[in-house]
């Protein structure tokens, strides 16, 4: 059985944070194996004891160092990237990791990416996961704070239309949440803070 364990590290340099994460994640996957490690330059000697199919980072530990992260990225080709976002980060930093979610996103919306990731499903450009042209509309007026009739009436489409619409943006990010749609709308460059 431990044959089939896949080993996930987690970049964070708050044990808590940590904790939380691999604790929260292992109750609902326990064929997953957690390792923590602080800091993105540990990654190279870790890698020479275990092999690693997904790397979990906090992408405060990426800004002002991409050059070298993205350096990191292509010596380890194999590895997924997903970044854990509980405060505002750039967008040129999300943009260089293959996935994120937020922290306050349910632990099932974690877990489903993580188990697309090791079923082999995802790849770096998500190619099939992209929301259509109606479909940014809708996330660019949920990230308004609009309720569902609000949307329907400024699309004027039915509130039965804005839900199909709100089911396939999940679906096709694995997020649940406004908040964590947000975050993907910004990162996508789909809305802007101004």
């Amino acid at each position: 059985m431990d044959s089939k364990r896949e080993n996930i590290v987690i970049i964070e340099p708050s044990e808590i944070v940590f904790e939380g994460l691999a604790s929260s994640i292992s109750k609902k996957d326990h064929n997953l194996l957690f390792y923590h490690l602080n800091d993105i330059f540990e990654l190279e000697v870790f890698r020479l004891r275990r092999e690693i199919s997904i790397v979990i980072v906090n992408p405060s530990l990426l800004q002002n160092r991409t050059n070298e992260f993205v350096k990191i990225k292509k010596q380890f080709p194999e590895i997924y990237w997903i970044g854990v976002v509980y405060c505002y980060f750039e967008n040129s930093v999300l943009r260089k990791l293959d996935d994120f979610f937020g922290i306050s996103d349910d632990t099932e919306t974690i877990v489903r990416k993580i188990r697309k990731v090791n079923r082999g499903n995802a790849n770096n450009d998500h190619s099939g996961e992209e929301l259509t042209e109606r479909e940014e509309d809708v996330l660019k007026l949920l990230a308004e704070g609009m309720s569902n009739k609000e949307i329907g009436d400024k699309l004027n489409i039915s509130v039965h239309t804005v839900n199909s619409h709100r089911k396939n943006i999940m679906e096709k990010t694995g997020i649940r949440s406004v908040s964590g749609l947000t975050i993907y709308a910004v990162s996508k460059g789909i809305i802007t803070l101004d």
